[in-house]
């Protein structure tokens, strides 16, 4: 998604010309060789390290080219054999149909360096921010009055708040709240901290893709990293996959009907299926429990509300609704949707994410958190609340004049974001003067419709980026998204956890991330 990666839908566009053009530092990549570790088994977040003062140059300029496209080859093949795989646009059927016209996924072929400490303060403050969704989804007032304004620009979030109000009318309780979320964020070299960028409540996308590409680093770095001069084992552990599957299984049971199923809510044309099906063959294989598939004009078509509230979809009961669609107004090309969508949120059924917890992850919300005071609204512990403040990034109304005044005069240092999901949404450099211009003539009625974020500049480094079977050395700079999975049951909560983690790569000239937006890359971390 705009930096999120919320879009599901793989156009991968043609490999990008190699950028040997540019200036590269290869002193700019730096990676720790530890010879000794406290723990020989892989990372998982949290534990601590020894780590060596000196810090051996990985240097991209070294590796010759034979032997890069030794590793690029294996990678290729791994990733063929293990499902590291997308849809390739160039046949018709690939969305459609499961194993016609594959391809592998866009990938780092080498893991990006990250620090530990910043590591393990975003898998920290996870547990914090999926508690903040789920407290912040049941002030059905704050949502509305926080996104008013916005209602009246944005038809979107427009018909979104419709269902809410229609929710809040009813006084219509969700007992059981599940959120599958990520946490996105850039490590700022102006500031030396760690920024978030967004908080993604629907249809998160990768937490089985993003597993594997851990999995392929940490088997070349097992063959190569000698080479190279780097170890398999400060790559983290990434089980976002099981645990995503294992979080959707613990709602499947908190329902308590065994004959029902999980439904998928997807695309009609859906390029990352795999990423989806990785989940599904989980909760078949190790929970037993059926997985349907299901758009939302399907739902409408086959799909009722009985007496006691129990979903039917295709004439079987539905316990949990996982949607990997509905995050843009292109999946709502007709009424047919938004009765789909409604359908389900006036169900019995868990909705992953309620309509509650998608207005929750709206842009303005996360710009309203960020507003002096507001956190104290839904968290008690002061420093809870400190910890999540560090995290966030200068996040601003266009009603604040001042702030206006500045990204007119220096629009580099902003970004202007719309209340979007999906890649390819948000504005930078001189297209922020010109649209911030532009609302000014139009009046304040729009300004609504977008909210305005400091821009973050992360490091750059050199990297490896594969794409259709080749590589290209390029400058390029990286998102970290950290996933958590939240299951409440009345006053128990099931599972508050980080749940693994993507790294996103992409070429330092893109303003865009989006992997599946065909913006990015898949990548892993490799902890400094």
């Amino acid at each position: 998604s705009s930096s999120t990666c919320n879009a599901t839908v793989f156009s991968i566009s043609s490999s990008p010309s190699s950028s040997s053009s540019l200036k590269l530092n290869p002193s700019s990549f730096l990676f720790q060789n530890p010879k000794t570790l406290r723990n020989q088994s892989p990372l998982r977040c949290g534990r601590s390290f020894k780590m060596e003062s000196q810090k051996p140059i990985f240097d991209l300029e070294k590796l010759d080219d034979e032997f890069v496209q030794k590793l690029v080859y294996d990678a290729l093949v791994w990733s063929s054999l293990h499902g590291l795989v997308v849809g390739d646009k160039s046949y018709q059927k690939s969305g459609n149909v499961p194993g016609v016209g594959l391809m592998h996924a866009p990938i780092a072929l080498l893991p990006t360096a990250f620090p530990e400490a910043y590591w393990k303060q975003a898998c920290n403050v996870t547990p914090l921010f999926n508690e903040l969704i789920d407290r912040v989804s049941l002030d059905g007032k704050f949502l509305q009055d926080s996104l008013s304004r916005t209602k009246k620009v944005d038809v979107f979030t427009s018909r979104l708040l419709d269902i809410h109000s229609k929710m809040l009318e009813r006084n219509k309780k969700e007992d059981i709240r599940l959120g599958l979320h990520r946490f996105d964020y850039m490590l700022d070299e102006e500031t030396n901290s760690l920024l978030q960028i967004e908080m993604n409540t629907i249809s998160c996308s990768f937490p089985g893709l993003s597993r594997l590409v851990s999995q392929l680093h940490q088997s070349l770095l097992r063959s190569y990293g000698d080479q190279i001069g780097i170890d398999s084992e400060r790559v983290p552990i990434n089980t976002s996959t099981i645990q995503f599957a294992d979080a959707l299984a613990k709602a499947w049971l908190e329902y308590s009907n065994p004959r029902a199923v999980v439904m998928v809510i997807v695309q009609p044309e859906e390029r990352n299926m795999y990423d989806q099906h990785l989940l599904s063959s989980i909760l078949r294989e190790k929970h037993n429990i059926v997985v349907i598939r299901k758009t939302l004009a399907e739902v409408e078509k086959e799909g009722s509300v009985q007496e006691d509230e129990t979903l039917i979809v295709g004439g079987q009961a539905v316990a949990v609704v996982y949607f990997r669609s509905g995050y843009t107004p292109n999946d709502h090309p007709s009424e047919s949707e938004w009765n789909a969508r409604l359908l389900i949120e006036e169900s019995s059924a868990v909705k992953c994410p309620s309509i509650a917890y998608h207005l929750t992850g709206s842009k303005k919300i996360q710009q309203e958190l960020a507003k002096p005071g507001v956190l104290e609204r839904f968290l008690d512990n002061k420093e809870d609340i400190a910890k999540l403040r560090k995290c966030f990034a200068g996040l601003w109304s266009l009603d604040d004049s001042e702030i206006v005044k500045q990204a007119i005069e220096k629009p580099g240092l902003f970004v202007m974001k719309p209340q979007r999901e999906g890649g390819g949404n948000n504005i930078y450099g001189d297209d922020v003067r010109e649209n911030l211009l532009r609302l000014q003539k139009e009046g304040e009625e729009g300004n609504a419709a977008y909210i305005l974020m400091q821009r973050i500049f992360p490091k750059v480094s050199n990297m490896f980026l594969v794409r259709e079977g080749v590589y290209h050395k390029h400058q390029a700079i990286s998102e970290l998204g950290v996933y958590g999975a939240y299951l409440r049951s009345k006053d128990e909560v099931i599972v508050n956890e980080q749940s693994g983690y993507l790294m996103r790569t992409k070429i330092a000239s893109s303003d865009e991330g989006g992997v599946a937006a065909g913006f990015g890359v898949l990548d892993s971390i490799y902890l400094i």
